[in-house]
């Protein structure tokens, strides 16, 4: 496996008060519009150079499924937090932000510190950007933000054809498409500002095909 990493140097002082610099690896978290293609990317990046995709629907659904077992994998009643997303999931309801930061948390701290994460779905707006700031800080862990760019005529475009190739349903819903786009901006944007104000996103043209993409998304890491 190639080694690629967006660094970032940081100072570290010692009792006796002499200052050491230190290199660490950047987590990553990929942002886009529907159809952008940043799931497709965050997958190739991930294979080629070794991060863990942190994607959050994935990780409720990991750990609703696990809600029923022990700890030790031998039967039970599972963690609380399990038991508790597996409830909300079951019943169809939207599971509530602390519980969604609970989940980061407890995610971050189960990976080794080497492991380099590449988040997916994850701020979503401006309440779970506070907390995810406040839970990498704690975990000693620094990010970077991806936003691949797309024009919404074009993301409209992509996600009504995959829904004639694919057959998904709601993705054939004009309505559904635009009302999640309306979240996104409404949502979401103000996320990517804050972290472009602070230096922290780096953008990516998503138009074009798959490998070109990925070929820009690399030369801009």
């Amino acid at each position: 496996m190639r080694s690629f990493w967006r660094m970032t140097t940081k100072n570290w002082c010692n009792s006796e008060g002499e200052i050491f610099r230190y290199t660490t690896i950047m987590d990553l978290v990929f942002f886009g519009i529907q159809g952008s293609g940043k799931g497709t990317q965050a997958k190739k990046l991930a294979a080629e150079f070794g991060y863990d995709i942190f994607e959050a629907g994935g990780e409720l659904r990991k750990i609703a499924a696990l809600a029923h077992r022990s700890p030790e994998g031998e039967g039970g009643s599972g963690s609380e937090l399990g038991i508790r997303v597996k409830t909300y999931i079951d019943q169809g309801h939207l599971v509530p932000h602390e519980i969604i930061m609970q989940v980061v948390k407890e995610a971050i701290a189960a990976r080794p510190q080497s492991t380099k994460i590449l988040f997916d779905g994850i701020p979503r707006d401006e309440a779970q950007m506070r907390d995810f700031d406040v839970i990498m800080k704690a975990a000693g862990r620094d990010v970077l933000g991806i936003h691949f760019l797309l024009p919404i005529d074009e993301a409209k475009n992509r996600i009504l054809g995959r829904a004639k190739a694919e057959g998904r349903a709601d993705d054939a819903d004009l309505a559904i498409i635009e009302r999640r786009m309306k979240t996104f901006q409404e949502k979401t944007m103000p996320v990517i500002e804050t972290y472009k104000k602070a230096g922290m996103i780096t953008e990516i043209s998503a138009e074009g095909s798959v490998d070109d993409i990925y070929e820009a998304l690399k030369k801009a890491l």
